[in-house]
């Protein structure tokens, strides 16, 4: 099947220059490389055109976010295979033709991840998809090898394939069809956890989320957008935003209730550790999700028009009371 590499950039050219000549030299010639250019304001298309003029682009206008930016590069693309790759991220031998071959033998699969590692500390998982990605019922997101700031080393003790429930946005295969056909990204998202909103979508219309460990790739983690106040009420909003769309009516509203007022938990912490701009983003993320209540509701109309079967990997339980309980790996919350 027709196959691209396509890796989002804005403002990169470090990123650019570090990362992009694993990709080139470890993907099959066969496979068509794409970066799609976020507006950036750096001299990103210059080093592409001076250094990589074998990558295609795509420039964008503007940074339309992770969310958007894919979605508008997706629809330029003419291949059947879409493998998603942040541009802070190393590519060894062997690491995207796993990932093919899964979705080429399985016309049910929606995405693919690969086992995610540190580049920094390469016996690590890291942090953004480890071995592949699952929620538990409050919609924490947690992974084989990674539980809340507790990351496991990879001893091969994930390394079989099976299904997820979320494919890491760091390194996220799938077919073509399937994202348009479910509208891809919510452009609303911008950025964070969309990839866990589309594969949640993706097992309602009754897609499979799946890990493949053969392939493995390093990731930088935090290159993209570090951590700040932005980066906390993305989250937060857009995990709120998630659990409205995707959650059925009879589990909605008392897993939304609970999760607002672990919210608001969180944020009278920041407030007592002397952090007023991350109890700011909290409170900016609910108020900002309120508002968008009308708009949610359409969408979680079209989303419950498509269900067809519950998802696989949400855990029944909570994993901030398993964590309290001294369970802080994946073999041990499950």
């Amino acid at each position: 099947m027709k196959t691209a590499v396509v890796i989002l950039n804005w403002n990169g050219e470090r990123q650019l220059a570090r990362f992009l000549p694993s990709v080139i030299r470890n993907t099959p010639p066969d496979v068509t490389i794409v970066v799609a250019d976020n507006g950036s304001t750096d001299r990103s298309l210059a080093l592409l055109a001076e250094r990589f003029p074998t990558v295609c682009t795509i420039q964008l206008d503007r940074n339309y976010g992770f969310a958007e930016g894919y979605n508008r590069a997706l629809a330029e693309i003419d291949a059947e295979i879409a493998i998603l790759l942040n541009s802070d991220v190393e590519t060894p031998e062997g690491w995207c033709e796993p990932l093919i071959e899964m979705l080429e033998s399985h016309p049910d699969i929606g995405a693919a991840a690969p086992k995610l590692l540190s580049l920094d500390d390469p016996t690590r998982f890291e942090y953004a998809g480890a071995s592949g990605g699952f929620i538990d019922a409050l919609g924490y997101p947690f992974c084989r090898g990674r539980i809340l700031n507790t990351v496991e080393k990879d001893r091969g003790q994930y390394d079989e394939p099976r299904d997820i429930f979320w494919a890491t946005g760091a390194c996220f295969a799938c077919r073509t069809e399937h994202f348009r056909r479910l509208g891809g990204f919510d452009a609303d998202f911008f950025a964070h956890q969309e990839e866990i909103d589309l594969c949640w979508r993706m097992q309602l219309a009754g897609l499979r989320i799946r890990v493949e460990p053969r392939s493995k790739v390093y990731h930088l983690g935090g290159g993209t957008l570090p951590a700040s106040p932005r980066k906390q009420y993305l989250n937060f909003r857009n995990n709120l935003a998630m659990l409205y769309k995707n959650l059925p009516q009879s589990r909605l509203y008392a897993t939304l209730t609970v999760r607002m007022l672990l919210d608001g938990l969180s944020a009278a912490l920041f407030l007592l550790k002397g952090d007023p701009a991350s109890f700011k983003a909290v409170w900016q993320a609910h108020r900002d999700f309120r508002a968008a209540k009308e708009r949610l509701r359409e969408k979680r109309r079209i989303v419950q028009a498509n269900r067809t079967k519950q998802p696989e990997g949400i855990f029944g339980g909570s994993i901030l009371l398993r964590y309290a309980l001294g369970r802080h790996t994946f073999g041990k919350m499950m």
